[in-house]
């Protein structure tokens, strides 16, 4: 069969090649590749970042945003052939730590953990895989054109359980939700705050296109530009920080109102120096019982929100996200630098 696969801490060596066919080990589905999401995790990858391939091999297969057709089941599964599936990106380790003990793998304390497509454990950008039984998720079948998704909705999901939790600290009653940058995580943060009943605003530095119409559509405020100042005065009660610049990251800190929690889900560059008024940061933080904390990765429920949350949206919005399909055979053209919400690798051509 044919897979994308790559050799970790190598530059150029991104390639479609043909590799076995996977054989189902016990408890595994074998699954019929549909699509896979392409985004700043793998650029990282096979720009050599990082990456650790499987033990013993050079290479391993990319990919951790899947999507596929349950071919085979092992006996006494809850799945059936026919049915669209993802397959969960992160396995607990095998100490385990505290956390991965009582299944919560997203949050392991020692980083022993494996990653499909990206730590020791091939990917889903192949024809046919195998995942665990224990590891997919059954997706509504109106989803088959926009199921690619659920793995970046479920980080998103995340994000959503980990600001509720920490408002049940207190009274938590929020009205106004930031998001800075509308790439795919922050459109679909956007459109779970909108779940949510919250008034949406999202800031980001494209002042036209399709980012805007697709924030409209959902009955938020766009604000082009790259700073709060754009905001015009509001004070949300939850920001989502998707961009990862540190700008913005600093100015999600002393940007939200009274009790305002933000949720750091953007990955900054390191090397970068910022002059920034620490005790400010500090007073305004103490002063309005502020939140500020970081969310990566996905659990097993996440998932499953996160498919929930697909599966009640409107599928044309969703499908307009996806702005540029690639077929497999012409895989690497999915890595080019273009005017992209999101680019998806179709496996089945």
């Amino acid at each position: 069969m044919r897979a994308l696969t790559f050799a970790p801490g190598k530059k150029g060596t991104l390639a479609v090649e043909e590799v076995p066919d996977p054989v189902p080990g016990k408890g595994e589905l074998l699954v019929q590749g549909l699509a896979l999401g392409v985004c700043g995790t793998d650029r990282e990858l096979v720009t050599a970042d990082y990456g650790w391939p499987p033990p013993g091999r050079e290479r391993m297969i990319l990919g951790h945003e899947s999507l596929g057709r349950v071919l085979e089941v092992p006996d006494g599964s809850a799945f059936s052939p026919g049915d669209l599936v993802v397959g969960v990106v992160r396995r607990p380790d095998p100490v385990p730590c505290g956390a991965c003990k009582r299944g919560e793998f997203d949050m392991c304390r020692n980083g022993e953990y494996t990653e499909r497509g990206i730590k020791q454990l091939d990917g889903y950008c192949s024809e046919r895989w195998t995942v665990e039984g224990g590891y997919a998720v059954r997706l509504d079948p109106s989803l088959e054109s926009v199921g690619v998704l659920v793995e970046p909705a479920s980080v998103v999901a995340k994000a959503w359980e980990q600001i509720e939790r920490i408002g049940s600290r207190s009274w938590f009653e929020p009205h106004t939700l930031l998001v800075t940058g509308a790439g795919p995580v922050g459109l679909l943060a956007a459109l779970m705050g909108r779940q949510r009943g919250l008034s949406v605003h999202v800031l980001d530095r494209s002042a036209e296109g399709l980012k805007p119409q697709l924030v409209a559509e959902l009955g938020g405020t766009y604000h082009p530009g790259s700073s709060l100042r754009e905001l015009g005065g509001v004070k949300p009660d939850v920001i989502i920080e998707c961009t990862g610049a540190g700008t913005l990251v600093i100015d999600a800190m002393i940007g939200t109102a009274a009790a305002g929690i933000v949720c750091l889900a953007g990955l900054s560059p390191g090397g970068r120096t910022h002059r920034v008024d620490a005790g400010l940061i500090n007073r305004d933080i103490v002063l309005e019982n502020d939140v500020v904390f970081g969310s990566v990765n996905a659990n097993l429920r996440h998932y499953r929100d996160a498919a929930d949350s697909l599966a009640k949206a409107d599928v044309g919005w969703l499908e307009r996200l996806i702005t540029r399909r690639v077929p497999l055979s012409h895989a690497l053209d999915a890595f080019e630098r273009a005017h992209d919400v999101k680019v998806v690798i179709d496996l089945t051509t």
